[in-house]
Parts: C-alpha cells; structure tokens; sequence
C-alpha cells in the first residue's frame, strides 16, 4: 500500500523546509550524475525536483530510479529542503518511492512543440499531459466559476433543458438527427426556446452546457459539438444583458492577468490583462470605419474575424457591435427602427464570443416574424402555446465558451481549448 498524496507540487516552497510530504505524479524528466540522481515529478499543478544522494537516500529508493521511466506514475514520501541550487529555490529529498504503473514509450512527444495538431488530437489523452495543456484547462475550469458566480451574483438560477428536441432552435437545417424510439428527433442547437419559456417562471436563468450544429465548417473558430453559455433574463432589454456581459468579461480577464506569468511559461501570452469597460460600437459605426480603412463591406453584411481584429486598433481587446441588421439575426429578435434590430455581438481578440438580443415577447408578433423569414409558425406551436399566458418581455445572449478561451488566450485554433473536439473530421478519440 501507498500513503496518500498530501501536497501538489505547487505547494512545495522553500517555507516548508524540514516537513515531510507525501507527492503523486508521473516521471516527467531523469538525470543520473553518478552519486547524485535526479527525478522531476509533474502533477496537474506543475514541477518539483527529487534529489537523491547515495548516503542519504534509502537504498531500495536508490534501485527504484535505474527502474524508472518518462511518465511512469509514482508517489513519494520525502522531506522538503529549501536549496539555492534547484530551479524552484526549493527541492524533495525520499524517503520512500512506490511506482503505481509503468509508462511504456509515448506515441507522440509532449516534451516539446513538434508535433502538429492533427497528431496531438489523435492522442489526445496522451497531448493533455503537455503542461501547455494543462495550463489551459485548468484556467478554463476558473473561467467558468467567474462566469458562475457573475450570474448568481444577478440572481440567475442554472437550469438544464433538454437536448433531444422535435424541431429546429433557429429555423436552419443544420440539425443532427436520431433515431428516438419510433420517430426521429434532432440534437438541440441551443437551449434558446426554453431559456426564453422559462423567463415566464424563473425569471432569469442560465445553462452552461453542450449545443450541436451539423455545420460543414472547417475553419479554426468553429465546432460541430461545443459548451455553450446561455442566459436570459424577464424584465431586461438587450442594453441590460450586455451590462451582465461586460462583468463577466471583465471577471474573466481578470483572472486570466492573475495566470499571466505562468501561462507565459508554457508559451501563451494573452491578449490583454484587466480591463476597465467594453465599447459600445453601433454596427452602422463599425461599418463606416472599416469602409474607410478599405475593407470591402457594405451594409448589412456580416463582418468577419479579419474586419473585426482591425477594429481592435480603435476599440481595444474586446468591445461589442450593437444594432444589427434584422435580417442578420434570428427571428425572435426584435426589431428596431427600420431593419436595425436590438441585438448585440461580443467580440474579443476579432473574434465573436457571444451574442445576443432583446427578444419578440408578443406572439403575433413572432408570428410576423417568423412568416417573413419563410417559416410555418404551426412548426412552433409549443413554444409559441407559451406566449399566450403571460410572457414577459426578455432578453438574453449565447457565449461559446471554448471560443472565449481561445480568444482571451490568444489561441490559434479552438481545438486547443477543448479536450476531445468534435469538427466534421473528427469524431473520435
């Protein structure tokens, strides 16, 4: 039996100098210089140095090493000494060395930055031993308790809604079917439908979960299977969702400058450290702007992620694109003078991270709508049943959190921020 794990390796510092810890990781790096032998331990945490020394490290220990392999799982018992000499001003002397599992030779270098993408991914579980990799996501586990805690602090409560639907979310046909018992059902979208029946009970509510788009994308900002972030709230117009935004991105870069020196020692530099506030740019501005910066964009085109980085230069990291064309939005967007709408885009690092709307709360209305964008209302009739007993007005955003993290990280390719992706290529592992 082994003793259990009583410290990561980010906790030993050179304050802890004469106690003995119990350590669990795997063999990252071995050096032998004859009476003195090295072993550097990873866990998720990061690094910490094994020194032994003949004459003073047990001999059974001792023998263990020349057993020892890269990546091999073992747990130490030792006494920490503070040094002048190890990398971390601080080092682990054993007493006692169990070796839980033997790595055989991995398929892929994690050493290193060779490998290309393609290669990392079908190893996947192998490449998220790369501490680039763990940097990233356990950053993207504080990402979502800022993210969390912003929308329990508005007084949202998180619901789950179901991802097996009858129908289209958005009208598209970009659905992935299954077979559902006798009939065929569809893989949900977004929770959009539901998040905005639930306004008219819970009042303001959130889901952080899967959504699905049987897109035939393969560009390095889309996914067919990604987390999604969905909030709406009674009682708040698109103006006030984007207050609820504007503190989650401002948590989020926060925490993000907190890591900057560690994420910089695994080879990510983030976009920006805090933030003060994000620009309001109306879509009609940013139009005229990037037309006077040569861009070839008319109005009411989608501006896309090269449009939308040059207008960092003016608007900072993050900034968000307010009033969109109606027709470039879903249909339960409500509409504005003429064919500007409520509406909003998030965009940070030129890319869009989020976006949302003020909604249609009145069902002859969303009928209207819906007919002009050549939909058959009685395809909706569920939802819209709802709009017939008391619905509030609502509003409410999408936010693709592995395209935050990709974004706040300065990532070249979502992929990086999602442990097993799910493009059109890729289904496994």
């Amino acid at each position: 039996m082994y003793p259990r794990k009583t410290h990561w390796t980010s906790e030993i510092t050179p304050e802890l100098h004469g106690k003995e810890v119990v350590l669990g990781g795997w063999v990252w790096e071995l050096r032998d210089l004859g009476k003195v032998k090295f072993i550097v331990l990873r866990d998720r945490e990061g690094f910490v140095q094994l020194t032994l020394k003949a004459g003073k490290t047990p001999e059974q220990v001792l023998k263990l090493f020349s057993e020892l392999n890269r990546e091999d799982v073992i747990v130490v018992r030792g006494v920490v000494e503070a040094s002048k000499i190890a990398k971390r001003g601080v080092e682990v002397f054993p007493t006692d060395l169990w070796v839980l599992n033997k790595a055989k030779p991995l398929p892929l270098d994690i050493w290193s930055d060779t490998p290309d993408l393609a290669t990392r991914l079908r190893w996947r579980s192998v490449d998220l031993k790369r501490p680039r990799n763990l940097a990233v996501f356990t950053l993207s586990s504080e990402v979502l308790k800022e993210i969390r805690q912003v929308l329990y602090g508005e007084r949202f409560v998180e619901v789950f809604t179901p991802k097996i639907i009858v129908t289209s979310t958005e009208g598209g046909a970009e659905l992935f079917p299954v077979l559902y018992f006798e009939r065929v059902a569809y893989l949900s979208q977004s929770p959009q439908l539901y998040k905005e029946q639930l306004t008219a009970s819970l009042e303001r509510v959130f889901e952080i979960g899967p959504a699905y788009r049987a897109e035939k994308h393969n560009t390095d900002y889309h996914l067919n299977e990604f987390i999604s972030v969905d909030a709406e709230a009674a009682f708040m117009s698109y103006q006030d969702v984007m207050d609820v935004l504007e503190k989650i991105t401002r948590r989020v870069f926060t925490a993000v400058s907190k890591h900057e020196a560690k994420l910089k020692e695994v080879g990510i530099t983030p976009i920006a450290s805090e933030i003060s506030e994000v620009p309001r740019v109306d879509y009609d501005e940013a139009v005229d702007r990037l037309s006077g910066m040569g861009y070839a964009v008319r109005w009411g085109d989608d501006l896309n992620v090269e449009m939308q980085r040059a207008l960092m230069k003016h608007y900072g990291p993050a900034y968000f694109i307010v009033n969109y064309p109606a027709s470039l939005r879903p249909f339960y967007t409500k509409r504005r003078e003429g064919d500007k709408s409520e509406s909003y885009d998030l965009i940070i690092n030129g890319i869009e991270v989020a976006s949302g709307a003020t909604r249609i709360h009145r069902r002859d209305e969303l009928e209207e709508e819906m007919r002009k964008r050549g939909l058959d209302p009685k395809l909706f009739e569920s939802h819209l049943a709802v709009f017939d007993y008391g619905m509030p007005p609502h509003a409410g955003f999408g936010l693709g959190f592995n395209r935050l993290i990709t974004a706040v990280l300065n990532l070249d390719n979502v992929r990086h921020a999602v442990l097993y992706p799910r493009d059109r290529y890729r289904v496994e592992p």
